[in-house]
């Protein structure tokens, strides 16, 4: 199932990608777990494209799948997969969108920050998945003060499915942007200003 080439556009599509340079295979076991993919259909996706990263990535990606498969083709759910793109993930964040606010998706992503700004440049919500096992880095942090800044949603590998329905709260909130914050002057450069301060920047 693993296919280089973007499919054609899905009713309502969730993309993932678990990262390039540190592949994330625990957020990839996630978003293959049954219970994940009922939720993602229980309110109306009909697409799951993933960047799985290395070979290992792969592994994991075809076996969950070839697991899947027959009770996926019952339900009209296509997922579908590929390792590296090395134009960049933009286009495949900027399908998400959909044809219509009714069909419009999202991304999950690894926390890494340069996917996050990928991903809020998309315009489309975004949940956030922090690698706990990487040591030394502000993964968590990041997205926790991203989420309370309601730019994104705040995704946890041991319960990920509650994401989806946070989703839609950001999207209706997204809706009215920008988000309410703290402090008016705190943060004046959006989200520059925040992930400045969780990397330990001066801001001015």
């Amino acid at each position: 199932m693993a296919n280089p080439e973007l499919p054609a556009k899905a009713a309502k599509r969730c993309f993932v990608t678990i990262g390039a340079t540190a592949s994330f295979n625990g957020l990839l076991k996630a978003v293959l777990e049954p219970g994940f993919i009922t939720e993602l259909q229980r309110v109306g996706y009909t697409e799951l494209r993933i960047q799985y990263g290395d070979g290992a990535g792969e592994e994991i990606f075809e076996t969950r799948t070839k697991e899947l498969r027959d009770a996926l083709a019952k339900d009209n759910f296509d997922i579908t997969g590929f390792g590296f793109n090395k134009t960049g993930l933009r286009e495949e964040m900027t399908r998400v969108k959909g044809q219509s606010i009714e069909t419009e998706g999202m991304v999950i992503s690894h926390a890494g920050s340069g996917s996050i700004l990928d991903g809020l440049r998309g315009g489309v919500p975004l949940v956030v998945v922090p690698n706990t096992d990487l040591l030394h880095n502000h993964q968590v942090e990041l997205a926790e003060i991203l989420a309370e800044q309601q730019y994104v949603v705040y995704g946890k590998l041991s319960h990920l499915s509650a994401a989806i329905e946070e989703v839609e709260i950001l999207r209706r909130n997204m809706r009215a942007w920008p988000p309410v914050r703290s402090g008016e002057e705190k943060y004046k450069h959006g989200l520059a200003d925040v992930m400045a301060e969780e990397m330990g920047w001066q801001i001015d």
